[in-house]
């Protein structure tokens, strides 16, 4: 059966792939699968409740096959990173991680324990009160999958949906004074696509994406441990609570990244405003000059990429059992989303492997 590629409708991204063997790929199929992922950004597959870990992990890698480490590698302290609690590894097949919510008797190889979905009421600095907590949400934390420490940032994640709690929807809120809702599915993993990201800005505003560099934290996800983020998840408040160099585990600064602001998309060309709001720590210009104002930082990032995350942006996808979701992590944002009550159980499969090499900016310079 020839691989079919049907787009989203509606949607700036997104598209549902048919007549994939994901277990037994042969090359043809991944070369379809391949191109269509950089036209779409991210592709569903339905119906995969019987795909291996392996095949997972071997899926993802064949979009870096010259990688076989997680995506965030050993994470150095861990326990004081702000993903140390949202995953478990795959005994098996160590480059696959769990991730979900709620308690599981037992899945691959492990047994007797609890997933936490990560709640905004843990991150964010103003939170949903809490009698509205089931009818509204926030997006918990628009992100890139990647280290940016280190470690180049992984081509690819796949997502599995093993087990999904359904039955009812949620309105995720804005609160940023824009009015901005959004009605999701529970549960729901929200994109955007940072090529429309580009295209919003103003031909001014292209010009400093193109021209500017982003200097990422140190071990980012321990250095804003303590911060807090903005209501509509798109970056961090300005309140002085991250971390200090010296209270960080030890720094090289020859693995503190500075990439640029667009990353070009190997197929169509296309630039894409990619950046990890939360881990920003500088903007370096054209001439070599560094802003480290960490407020007047942030609040450049954040105009530059609200325009991208409205509502009419987003694609929220409505998970079923046994969708497998691949989607280009250097060409679009995600996030979760959601707050679970109690007995509603999220199961998922999740893999990313750090990049063999950088990412290509506008000047098609390989940036590590």
């Amino acid at each position: 059966m020839p691989i079919t590629v049907v787009p989203i409708a509606g949607a700036d991204l997104g598209a549902v792939v048919h007549g994939a063997d994901i277990e037994r790929l042969n090359d043809d199929d991944f070369a379809a699968i391949s191109d269509a992922l950089f036209r779409h950004q991210v592709l569903v597959f339905k119906g995969q409740q019987g795909l291996s870990a392996r095949a997972q992990y071997l899926l993802t890698k064949a979009f870096d096959p010259d990688t076989d480490k997680y995506g965030h590698g050993k994470t150095i302290d861990a326990k004081r990173s702000i993903l140390h609690p949202d995953l478990k590894t795959v005994p098996h097949q160590p480059q696959v991680q769990i991730i979900g919510h709620g308690h599981i008797d037992e899945f691959e190889g492990l047994r007797d324990f609890t997933l936490r979905h990560p709640h905004h009421r843990t991150f964010h600095r103003t939170v949903v009160p809490a009698e509205d907590d089931l009818a509204f949400t926030r997006f918990y934390r628009w992100h890139i999958d990647s280290a940016l420490y280190d470690l180049d940032t992984p081509v690819v994640t796949t997502l599995l949906a093993v087990q999904v709690p359904g039955g009812r929807r949620q309105t995720v809120r804005y609160d940023d004074g824009s009015g901005d809702e959004l009605d999701v599915p529970l549960g729901t993993t929200a994109f955007v696509s940072g090529y429309k990201m580009y295209e919003l800005l103003t031909e001014k505003d292209k010009a400093l994406a193109r021209e500017t560099r982003v200097e990422y934290a140190p071990h980012p996800y321990v250095w804003m441990s303590g911060a807090r983020s903005r209501p509509d998840g798109l970056g961090l408040e300005t309140e002085g609570l991250e971390l200090t160099e010296a209270d960080l585990p030890t720094v090289d600064t020859s693995k503190i990244k500075v990439l640029p602001m667009c990353w070009k998309n190997p197929v169509t060309g296309a630039l894409a405003l990619q950046v990890h709001p939360s881990a920003v720590r500088a903007l370096v210009g054209p001439d070599g000059t560094r802003d480290a104002e960490l407020g007047r930082v942030r609040e450049t990032v954040h105009r530059l990429q609200r325009p991208g995350i409205a509502p009419a942006r987003v694609y929220a996808h409505d998970w079923e059992e046994g969708d497998l979701v691949l989607f280009h992590n250097r060409g679009v944002l995600h996030t979760v989303v959601g707050a679970f009550g109690d007995g509603e159980v999220r199961l998922f499969r999740q893999c990313n492997l750090a990049a063999s090499k950088g990412v290509v900016g506008p000047d098609d310079k390989v940036c590590s």
